[in-house]
């Protein structure tokens, strides 16, 4: 059954069909390796043990009378602490919604659960979903698997943990700068972020709702189109016969090249040579208006942010981590005019990009350019602090601020990730071609 703990969901879930697996002693497995791991209160904010045997036993019938509603049916997951659940506390990670109660599920979870997904838990996050570092002293900070002196990767830092500790299958958690694919890199996992509005985020806490996104991290380029599947309306995107030959990518220049850890570059450069050595055809591409579309995040990101919250956190900014409360802030520094000025000229900076990119099969970067920095200076140094969360964030931002799907895959380097850029809305192609390339790179 320790097996178990390190399986894909998509094997998981063959192994429920065929008989060899209960659900229900899958999930009371997974129950107690949370219960007996010493990290469990860093990782989970609560465990859902009552419903998880509950959904368990229900798969467990469907398993055996061959009415099973997907192939994730019984297989146990996490959910990020912004993700409402019914009877749960749900509080974002913060102290602001200290004691918040959901009545009912999000939207997501209510379609992953009609799907025989298994809720475990929630777990841990930055604070108020507003870092790419994973740090909450106010709530926990969970651990780097690479790293236990290190960051494991924000906002969705406690998603990623539950799946690199084994006490989750999959992770489902956000992204509006790069919070499902930092942590998925830095913990070896596969990560989708989904093109903004694909899924509905009714349920969900917000930080910039133009921006926010939902997707999971996992083992596996399959698991995440299953989780696509279950959360959207439960047809998965099809990967049979995903082949890296004849594929063309851009390499990208402009700015996501800039200042990589020497261990990110070479993952990189190995990463390139074996998509091409079996067959991929990478070409490299400037767009120097990624430059520009950067430099608007300050106004998008933070004025939005603080628009949404400045009355919650004006009423009681004692209660929040300072680099947050300032991060926050930083919005009330611009205009209304700033901020429309700034969301046209992105929309044009998009338009570009679409053209620019558009005989390609994706676009490569490094996911993160740095690996997960030192806690203990991120708690000293506060320019170390700022300098590390705008770095670990600036390639992934690239995908949010251009409005497209993007996926990060492990590259056999610890903490180094490979980022694909897909189209807008185009997860089921941009699936496609991470499968193939996670064939190349596992």
């Amino acid at each position: 059954m320790n097996d178990w703990l390190r399986m894909t969901a998509g094997a998981l879930g063959r192994g429920i069909a065929a008989g060899e697996i209960s659900p229900l002693a899958l999930t009371q497995t997974y129950l107690d390796a949370i219960a007996a791991h010493p990290l469990k209160d860093k990782i989970y904010t609560v465990v859902t043990a009552d419903r998880a045997l509950a959904e368990a036993e229900a798969a467990d019938k469907r398993a055996k009378q061959g009415v099973r509603r997907s192939l994730i049916d019984g297989v146990p997951i996490s959910w990020k602490d912004l993700f409402d659940s019914a009877g749960d506390v749900t509080e974002s990670g913060s102290d602001l919604l200290k004691g918040r109660v959901a009545d009912q599920d999000a939207v997501v979870l209510q379609r992953a659960t009609a799907m025989g997904a298994v809720c475990l838990g929630k777990t841990h996050m930055s604070e108020l979903a507003f870092s790419g570092l994973g740090h909450n002293p106010i709530k926990e900070t969970p651990p780097c698997i690479n790293d236990p002196e290190a960051v494991p990767g924000g906002s969705s830092s406690g998603a990623a943990a539950s799946v690199a500790h084994d006490l989750a299958v999959c992770g489902i958690g956000s992204d509006t700068g790069g919070s499902v694919r930092i942590p998925s890199a830095w913990n070896d996992l596969v990560g989708l972020k989904t093109t903004s509005g694909r899924l509905t985020l009714e349920g969900v806490i917000p930080l910039c709702l133009e921006l926010d996104t939902i997707g999971p991290l996992a083992r596996s380029v399959e698991d995440t189109a299953l989780y696509l599947g279950a959360m959207e309306n439960g047809a998965v995107p099809d990967l049979k016969g995903a082949d890296i030959k004849g594929l063309r990518f851009g390499d990208l220049q402009s700015v996501a090249q800039d200042d990589l850890a020497p261990e990110v570059a070479s993952a990189y450069q190995t990463s390139l040579d074996r998509l091409r050595d079996a067959g991929a055809t990478i070409f490299p591409i400037e767009f120097p208006a990624v430059t520009e579309a950067l430099s608007l995040s300050a106004i998008l990101f933070t004025t939005e942010a603080y628009g949404l919250w400045k009355d919650k956190i004006e009423a009681a900014p004692q209660v929040m981590y300072a680099e947050i409360l300032e991060r926050f802030r930083a919005g009330a520094q611009f205009s209304g005019a700033d901020y429309v000025a700034a969301w046209a000229r992105l929309r044009e900076i998009r338009k570009s990009w679409d053209a620019a990119v558009a005989g390609f099969d994706g676009v490569l970067t490094p996911t993160s350019p740095v690996l997960p920095p030192n806690l203990k200076r991120l708690t000293e140094d506060h320019d170390y602090y700022v300098r590390s969360n705008l770095l670990a964030l600036r390639n992934t931002r690239i995908g949010n601020l251009l409005g497209l799907s993007a996926l990060s895959l492990p590259t056999g380097t610890p903490s180094c990730g490979l980022q694909i850029l897909g189209k807008p809305f185009g997860e089921e192609a941009l699936l496609r071609v991470g499968a193939a390339a996670e064939a190349v790179l596992a």
